[in-house]
């Protein structure tokens, strides 16, 4: 469609739909022929802009909102300019040098290294910005069952960064007491230091071999605690810089359109079907408006990445959101040496 749309317009219309699309992205409002002709560096009178202007919305590239003779670009306008029009910028050294510096500072945990990248994405941008991230199967510190009522036992479990995990049992009768602190002090005996899956087998084979000294039910609970699943097929989000979203604010309805975007971003559904639009991309995927599957909104944009560990598997997304009058030749950039930077710090 971009390419068909590229031939039907000549050098002036471009100048002029460019422009457009500038000054939109300065200031977030519709255009007139009489600010172009200044604006635009093209001796043209503000009748020639106007017909200029109609074939534009013809196209389908420019639309003229309410109570305005201006125009702004489309969402397809804009798309057309980031595919076929738009120069990339260029990071400079130093940015480069704060991105990295930024994200890969030593002594911290995966999660404040996600976090940490998250802020200086928004801050860098301006924009709120994401991160999809694993949650990483840990080492464990300790892991306790609690008792939740009938038939329910709480699994508490505890990494060795101080992350807490909990997950809900079913039990087919009520857990004694004397069976929790059993299946409790027996996992902690074997897990301090290791993971799930590292003692899952030697476990199992306990067990089975009867030597593991416990009862049926205290081996039941155990075995259930191996089953679960310390984030390794989970994913979370950390957001930052929602505020930036909020700044761009300009009426109530577009206060409830941001809460519904918050409230699509507390969703697993939501944080799976931005990793999957990502998953088979190469490098910076960018959905305008209503392209976005996870939050379909006409007034926002995502630029996001994915970043993968060292066996090339996409693991995650890092990425951000704005208004769709994003600076997108500044921020494409942006977004891939950050997801560049994550790829080789989870090696």
């Amino acid at each position: 469609m971009s390419s068909t749309l590229f031939k039907e317009l000549d050098s002036r219309s471009r100048a002029i739909f460019e422009t457009i699309v500038t000054s939109y992205m300065q200031t977030g409002e519709p255009v007139g022929s009489r600010t172009l002709s200044r604006i635009a560096g093209l001796d043209l009178s503000p009748a020639t802009i106007r017909n200029v202007m109609a074939d534009l919305e013809e196209l389908g590239l420019v639309l003229s909102p309410h109570k305005s003779a201006g125009r702004l670009p489309s969402q397809t306008g804009l798309r057309f300019y980031v595919d076929g029009l738009m120069e990339l910028g260029a990071l400079s050294k130093e940015e480069r040098e704060a991105i990295k510096a930024e994200c890969s500072a030593s002594g911290r945990s995966m999660r404040e290294m996600y976090e940490q990248a998250t802020t200086t994405l928004s801050g860098l941008s301006q924009c709120t910005g994401l991160v999809v991230a694993p949650k990483a199967n840990k080492p464990l510190k300790q892991v306790q069952f609690v008792p939740l009522g009938p038939g329910r036992v709480l699994a508490v479990m505890v990494s060795q960064d101080g992350m807490v995990e909990n997950r809900v049992l079913e039990t087919t009768i009520d857990t004694p007491a004397t069976a929790l602190i059993s299946a409790t002090n027996y996992l902690n005996n074997h897990i301090a230091g290791k993971t799930l899956d590292d003692v899952r087998s030697t476990i199992l084979d306990e067990i089975e071999a009867q030597k593991a000294q416990l009862d049926s039910l205290s081996s039941d609970l155990v075995k259930q605690g191996l089953a679960l699943k310390t984030g390794d097929d989970d994913m979370h989000l950390i957001v930052r810089g929602q505020r930036n979203l909020l700044n761009n604010i300009k009426a109530m309805e577009d206060l409830e359109k941001v809460r519904k975007i918050f409230s699509a971003l507390e969703e697993k559904e939501s944080m799976m079907r931005i990793l999957q639009q990502t998953q088979n991309a190469q490098g910076v995927q960018i959905f305008i408006g209503t392209e976005n599957d996870a939050f379909s909104h006409d007034g926002l944009s995502m630029i996001i990445s994915p970043y993968k560990n060292t066996e090339e598997k996409v693991i995650g997304a890092i990425g951000v959101i704005g208004p769709t009058r994003l600076n997108y030749g500044r921020l494409i950039p942006i977004v891939d040496y950050t997801a560049k930077v994550m790829t080789k710090l989870m090696g």
